[in-house]
């Protein structure tokens, strides 16, 4: 199965589990993670926005720096998104003139330059970056998410999980028991 079939289908099979594990969540990481959730509360059916949740969500869980991953970018002037793209190593970004609509531009950003643009959704962009960075040692700022991204989602090297990851699969595991004793009625 090709990666970014792979990586999306996976996203939905753990999407359930996992908006339960960050609504439960408490403190200020559970209130970041809430305004994560919000809006697929409130916009259900939008699969690339649950996408996008679930690929947000580990990094708050795990209490890494989310802008490392993703950075969205509300602007109008394209040279100063330009200066910040120049500073950033590896990551993705979206680019919006209003916070409240759908991003103008996805893309990858690999050593300050642009490498890919104008993808389609959030999940797409961390997809393809996760398969650039496959074979690479991760970043020091989104290492514990691309693992988890590799370890538990993708089911790639399961072998030895770092603590923090290890912690966010022993809870998922927890919330997986309590939901196949008490299933969700629809």
């Amino acid at each position: 199965m090709p990666l970014q079939t792979r990586f999306l289908s996976q996203l939905d099979v753990l999407s359930v589990r996992l908006l339960k594990l960050f609504q439960r969540r408490g403190g200020k990481i559970g209130r970041q993670l809430q305004r994560i959730v919000e809006p697929v509360a409130q916009d259900p059916d939008n699969v690339d926005l649950r996408h996008e949740c679930i690929i947000k969500g580990p990094s708050v869980y795990i209490n890494e720096d989310l802008e490392n991953l993703i950075r969205e970018y509300v602007a109008e002037v394209a040279d100063i998104i330009q200066g910040v793209v120049e500073e950033t190593t590896v990551g993705t970004y979206a680019i919006k003139h209003d916070p409240e609509n759908k991003p103008e531009d996805i893309g990858i950003v690999i050593e300050g330059h642009i490498v890919l643009e104008e993808l389609e959704s959030a999940a797409l962009a961390v997809a393809m970056l996760f398969g650039l960075a496959l074979n690479l040692n991760y970043p020091p700022g989104i290492k514990n998410t691309c693992e988890v991204l590799q370890k538990l989602v993708m089911e790639l090297e399961c072998g030895t999980l770092s603590k923090k990851v290890q912690a966010l699969k022993n809870r998922l595991s927890e919330l997986l028991s309590l939901y196949m004793a008490y299933p969700l009625r629809t």
